[in-house]
């Protein structure tokens, strides 16, 4: 996003996908830092949206806000690995001398938090990071676990591909957040009609069925036609390359 780009708070809660009352609500409990007022109007940076788009990821987690809060002051101070953990073991509801409730399931996978410490120790705040993107969770305080394989073996395809750990978890993070975009606005699209409809249906047994159908259809159709689109345009931006169009497309 261009430097210098503003935000009112009605336009960075439709910039997030949010509300303006979850805004107010994220001021009064100290995680989202209070706006630039110019005359009798709040101005709200870039930065803001993406301090409200990790908000959104941490508690889509299941993290309280109160956790968060201590999260992001970490985050914000630099802190080193142990005060990081102490807050991952703090927003996993733990308690640092107990084991974690109901133990870890046999055969899970699970990774230290040193490793990954290691892995990601050129990214600036990289444990918070990928906790943050929702790619892996605290166990408890020294011992992590995938969140979501799918996007750790994306992640490590475009590292393997040679791309920097610091580029890969920021493109990620954008991918999360355009997805999200995507999804809410679907949502809200099939609320307005579909459900409104059934909303304001006689609700028979055949209006249910009808509606669990199109709902089917909802699950579905906007991560493949959201699939097939970006496919597209990948192709067309590398025609476009004329360097990139001559390489060789088999391995």
């Amino acid at each position: 996003m261009a430097a210098g780009v503003e935000y009112t708070i009605d336009e960075l809660a439709r910039a997030a996908g949010t509300t303006v009352r979850s805004l107010r609500v994220y001021h009064e409990r100290g995680v989202l830092p209070p706006p630039q007022v110019k005359g009798r109007t709040g101005y709200y940076s870039p930065e803001h949206l993406n301090r409200v788009h990790t908000i959104s990821r941490l508690l889509d987690r299941g993290i309280k806000l109160n956790g968060i809060k201590e999260l992001l002051k970490a985050w914000d101070r630099g802190d080193d690995l142990g005060d990081i953990l102490g807050v991952g073991t703090l927003l996993s509801g733990a308690d640092p001398d107990e084991p974690p409730v109901g133990g870890t399931e046999a055969g899970e996978d699970t990774i230290p938090a040193t490793e990954l410490q290691e892995r990601y120790a050129v990214v600036p705040n990289g444990l918070a990071r990928i906790v943050a993107s929702g790619l892996y969770e605290p166990v408890d305080a020294a011992t992590y676990r995938p969140a979501d394989k799918q996007m750790i073996r994306f992640a490590e395809q475009l590292a393997a591909a040679g791309i920097p750990d610091a580029e890969v978890l920021g493109e990620l993070e954008r991918i999360r957040s355009d997805c999200d975009r995507i999804a809410r606005r679907f949502v809200d699209l099939f609320q307005r009609t579909v459900w409104q409809e059934y909303q304001d249906s006689e609700r028979t047994a055949d209006d249910l069925a009808k509606l669990t159908g199109q709902l089917q259809l909802a699950r579905n159709l906007p991560g493949r036609a959201a699939s097939e689109l970006v496919t597209r345009f990948v192709g067309q931006y590398i025609a476009a390359d004329s360097e990139l169009a001559d390489l060789p497309t088999d391995a």
